[in-house]
C-alpha cells in the first residue's frame, strides 16, 4: 500500500514540475479549454485506464470460473469411476463403500456447497473421505484380483482427493479487492472528468453523459457480481455431480 501511494505521489509530483517547468521557459500556450489538448489527453487516457481496469475485473473472474467447472465435471466423473470400482468389491463391504460415496456426493451438493459460497469446504467432507479411505485399505484381500480391485479404488479415492483440494483453491478464489475498488474509483473519475475539465453540459449534452454513466455503472455491478466463482451471475452450480448422482442408481451394486 504504501509504494503505491509513493507512486501516486511521484507520478503526480512530475506532472506538476513539468507544468512549472515550461511554464518557466515560455513553451507552450495556456490551456483552458475544457476541449484543449490537455483534456484530451487526459480524457483518453482516463477512459483507457477505466477499460483496462474494467477487462481485468471481468476477464480474471471468467477465466477462474471457467476452470472451476471443468474441475467439477472431472471430480464428478471421478465419483462415478469410483462407484464403479467399488462395485467390484465383495459384499458387504463394497455395497458400504458405494454408500458412502452416495453420502460425500449429497454432503457435497447439499451443505458443503453452500460453504463454498463463503469460501471454504466442509471438515466433515475431509473426515468422510478419510474414513472411506482406511475403511478400502482395511477390506481383505487374498487373490490378486481382490487387490487389484482393492487398488482400483484407492486410486479413485487418491484422485477425489486431489479433486477436492482444487475445489478448495476455486472456493477461496476472489477477484481482488483492491482491483474491484479500483473499478470503482476508474468509472468514478471518468463519469466527472468533463466537470473536473470546466465544462459546464447543458441538458442535450447531459443525456450521453447520463447514458455512459449508467452503463459504466452496470459493467462496474458486473464485475462484483461476478467476482466470486460460486456466487453470482457466473457460478458454478452442481450440476455435474447432481448427473453424477443419477450414474449411480445405473450402476449395479457389489455383490
Amino acid at each position: 500500500m504504501l509504494v503505491c501511494i509513493l507512486a501516486v505521489v511521484t507520478a503526480v509530483g512530475v506532472v506538476i514540475v513539468a507544468a512549472l517547468l515550461f511554464r518557466k521557459s515560455g513553451r507552450g500556450t495556456d490551456d483552458g479549454d475544457p476541449g484543449g489538448a490537455t483534456a484530451g489527453h487526459a480524457g483518453s487516457m482516463l477512459s483507457a485506464l477505466f477499460l483496462l481496469v474494467f477487462a481485468i475485473a471481468i476477464v480474471v473472474p471468467w477465466t477462474t470460473a471457467d476452470s472451476a467447472r471443468e474441475n467439477a465435471y472431472s471430480e464428478s466423473r471421478v465419483l462415478v469411476e469410483a462407484y464403479w470400482a467399488a462395485s467390484a468389491l465383495p459384499a458387504p463391504e463394497g455395497r458400504e463403500v458405494q454408500a458412502d460415496l452416495r453420502g460425500y456426493t449429497d454432503l457435497l451438493v447439499g451443505n458443503e456447497w453452500r460453504l463454498m459460497k463463503k469460501g471454504h469446504l466442509s471438515a466433515e467432507g475431509d473426515t468422510r473421505l478419510n474414513a472411506l479411505r482406511s475403511k478400502v485399505l482395511g477390506l481383505p484381500a487374498v487373490t490378486d484380483d481382490q487387490k487389484d480391485d482393492r487398488t482400483a479404488v484407492l486410486e479413485q479415492i487418491q484422485a477425489l482427493s486431489a479433486a477436492r483440494g482444487q475445489r478448495e483453491m476455486d472456493a477461496g478464489s476472489n477477484s481482488p479487492v483492491g482491483l474491484l475498488y479500483m473499478t470503482i474509483f476508474a468509472g468514478i473519475i471518468v463519469m466527472i472528468f468533463p466537470f473536473l475539465a470546466g465544462a459546464r453540459p447543458r441538458v442535450m449534452t447531459l443525456v450521453p453523459l447520463c447514458v455512459m454513466a449508467a452503463m459504466l455503472g452496470a459493467g462496474i455491478y458486473l464485475a462484483f457480481n461476478i467476482a466470486h466463482t460460486y456466487t453470482g451471475a457466473l457460478r458454478v452450480r452442481t450440476d455435474a455431480y447432481v448427473a453424477a448422482q443419477h450414474q449411480f442408481q445405473q450402476i449395479p451394486e457389489s455383490r
